[in-house]
């Protein structure tokens, strides 16, 4: 018997699934995340999980972990005191940016805080042209004494990132050098290791968040890896990356920055594989947990994998599922801003204190305590009843809160639901409707603790007409790691342009040859040379047998003259002339999709070559029930008031416990689903449907 454990930790709860791979078993636990030490509750979550199926540690043979501590020391600004060292005439670029203005009408818009003040931004002497011939060679002495300035300025991590370092890599080869003689104990954040492809701001960005987030993950997985030992967990641990797929801890710690969606992007493969049971292929995301809101859009069973992106307002350029994140979830705090305006979030109670109701000593509402008071949340425990919760403290705050705004306790705890819908709202139309999709053509799926809790009111104000919960909504994220494989991905940028037959311009070269001329041909054979030996290298590595490995090749490219690429899959096989050929060909096909032309005269620009790695794991899988018929009175264990604005006051509502629901059973609402790890709220005017794979579905009646 060997058990894969998937564990997903959270600023307010840590989930452990558990999956038998010789019987197919499948549980799982939940249990309150430790925000000091999360690796705290993470072994907790384990020994316990592991105790109700009656295994040991020595049974284990997988690990995969999905986080949120990166993408909430971003959010909340806890990252390390971090400096930067760059070419001269650049420390500025930090903030500088690219001069957009991304909410152009909004005055009271806030800028994202530069996360490297401009005192701990040093420039020294040195210049790499674009074709990677020396401009001006690096001033060593200078860069030593910037590295003596950031030390004494007390920071722990320091980022380097030079003009064209990504095709030149001799200036920042020898910067990591000297910082690691002068600085060892600092986390060294280098740009061509972190984001080896052009676009200056963002490669910036993108190895600054990295230096930022360094030493915080580093501690952690640290820890975790120790505690884990101390348990006696002898299986290889993995971490999720934002693409979906995971890597061992050592790369983990280095690369913090590719791990700012690993939490949220284990919830994406759970929602598909669940999209791909049911049959509902075009899905919306829903994932609301404690400290915030991640939403994606599947279509086709599919997410779309981005190489860059903006993750809470800075700019990263790392492989990643395109999910959008908002600091809206079940810990966000309430509060009245200058204007006397009800606000709701991003700041967030988290799991300690947590929720004024869990008598932590928190005193400011939360959106948890707003759910308590309406009685959609059950006023006397969670967990299963392993986790008491004092309603009158949840009704004590709402009073404070709703005195200075003049209303009544239930229209304020109301108005808190209120807010953090239009918030989630608000996301879903970032993914769905300003790129041209109707989210009333899909089905939003919702999980995480609070995903189903809100999901019904969030359909409701996008005009959504079903919502599909998971069996298991709380742990979907856990889950997801025991159904994703190993997974590295690499690139390189190397322009050079695929003439039309009819001209005779020569190609454009970047990076290669420091002035002499290369066919297309030779770029792109070197440059997936490179990265097929750095997935090899990855493979050996992480111990993936041949017949588990996968390559997948992709180059991003353009018109000669554009500023964005699409992305382009590579054919099998070797690189050859046809294969620039069938590339050009694939190109204007996707360019007359996306903007309804293909310019068949216009050179074709390859800029961005990538390579995907996948290591394929054995997965749980899933058995459909029998259809046990409508009647679902054998689920329902009361009822309970809940304070409902459709009907203008409370309601006596039927509470079903959702481990007794079976296939086929189907009611109407005003109703609640408890279960251990979430709960369901079917409202008025809505049918709960249970599906075979014993999923919710519930629909506008």
């Amino acid at each position: 018997m060997a058990w894969r454990i998937g564990v997903d930790s959270g600023g307010t709860f840590t989930d452990v699934c558990l999956f038998d791979d010789t019987t197919g078993r499948v549980a799982v636990w939940k249990v309150p995340s430790t925000p000091a030490d999360p690796s705290e509750g993470i072994a907790s979550g384990v020994e316990q999980g592991l105790a109700q199926t009656g295994a040991g540690t020595a049974d284990v043979g997988y690990f995969g972990h999905g986080t949120t501590v990166a993408t909430n020391a971003l959010i909340q600004h806890r990252g390390a005191r971090t400096g930067l060292i760059t070419t001269g005439g650049f420390r500025d670029l930090l903030e500088i940016g690219r001069q957009k203005r991304p909410d152009l009408y909004d005055m009271q818009a806030d800028k994202p805080p530069t996360l490297v003040s401009r005192d701990l931004r040093l420039e020294v002497p040195e210049r790499m042209r674009h074709d990677g011939s020396v401009e001006l060679p690096l001033d060593e002495a200078a860069f030593r004494a910037a590295v003596r300035t950031l030390r004494a300025a007390g920071v722990d991590a320091v980022a380097v990132c030079f003009l064209y370092g990504f095709i030149q890599t001799e200036h920042e080869q020898t910067a990591a050098r000297i910082l690691a003689e002068e600085f060892p104990e600092a986390f060294a954040s280098i740009s061509h290791q972190i984001a080896p492809e052009f676009r200056e701001f963002e490669r910036l960005s993108t190895t600054v968040v990295n230096a930022y987030l360094g030493p915080v993950m580093r501690r952690y997985i640290a820890r975790l890896a120790e505690r884990l030992k101390r348990l006696g967990v002898k299986a290889t641990p993995h971490l999720t990356q934002s693409n979906g797929g995971v890597i061992g801890f050592d790369q983990a710690a280095r690369l913090p920055v590719r791990t700012v969606l690993s939490g949220p992007s284990t919830g994406v493969v759970g929602a598909q594989a669940v999209g791909r049971l049911t049959g509902f292929n075009d899905l919306i995301t829903f994932d609301m947990g404690g400290t915030s809101t991640d939403v994606a859009l599947l279509e086709a069973g599919h997410c779309r994998l981005t190489g860059e992106a903006m993750v809470h307002g800075y700019p990263i350029k790392a492989p990643m599922l395109d999910i959008h994140t908002v600091g809206a979830g079940g810990g966000s705090i309430a509060f009245i801003d200058n204007g006397g305006l009800l606000k709701v979030g991003p700041r967030s109670a988290g799991a300690d204190p947590g929720p004024v109701c869990y008598g932590l000593g928190n005193v400011e509402a939360t959106v948890t305590d707003a759910n308590v008071v309406l009685g959609t949340l059950n006023p006397s425990f969670l967990l299963g009843g392993r986790m008491k919760v004092r309603h009158d403290l949840a009704v004590a705050a709402i009073d404070r809160l709703a005195a200075p705004l003049g209303l009544d306790r239930m229209a304020t705890a109301q108005g808190i639901l209120s807010v953090v819908t239009a918030n989630m709202a608000r996301a879903i139309r970032v993914i769905s409707v300003q790129r041209g999709y109707d989210p009333r053509d899909y089905t939003l799926i919702a999980f995480g603790g609070a995903g189903p809790l809100h999901a019904a009111r969030l359909a409701r104000e996008l005009d959504i007409g079903r919502v599909l919960v998971p069996l298991t909504p709380g742990i979907l994220c856990a889950m997801g790691l025991l159904l994703t494989d190993l997974r590295a991905d690499f690139a390189v940028t190397r322009l050079a342009t695929i003439v039309p037959p009819d001209t005779s311009s020569p190609p454009v070269i970047l990076g290669e040859g420091r002035g002499s001329t290369l066919s297309a041909l030779s770029i792109v054979e070197t440059a997936f040379q490179d990265l097929d030996a750095m997935a090899a290298e990855w493979f050996a590595a992480e111990a993936i047998p041949p017949e588990s490995r996968r390559v997948a090749r992709t180059v991003d490219m353009r018109y000669a003259g554009q500023n964005y690429e699409l992305p382009i899959p590579v054919p099998d096989g070797d690189i050859t002339a046809g294969t620039l050929d069938v590339l050009a060909e694939r190109f204007a096909e996707a360019h007359q999709r996306m903007y309804g032309f293909a310019a068949a005269e216009d050179p074709v620009q390859m800029v961005t070559f990538r390579v995907e790695a996948s290591g394929l794991v054995p997965k749980a899988s899933f058995a459909a029930g029998e259809d046990a018929g409508p009647d679902a009175s054998a689920a329902l264990t009361g009822t309970r008031p809940v304070w409902l604005p459709e009907t203008g006051g409370f309601t006596d509502c039927p509470v079903y416990a959702r481990e007794r629901l079976r296939a086929g059973n189907r009611f109407s609402g005003p109703a609640i689903i408890e279960q251990m790890d979430a709960t369901t709220v079917v409202l008025p005017g809505m049918t709960a449907t249970v599906e075979p794979y014993l999923n919710i579905v519930l629909e506008v009646a």
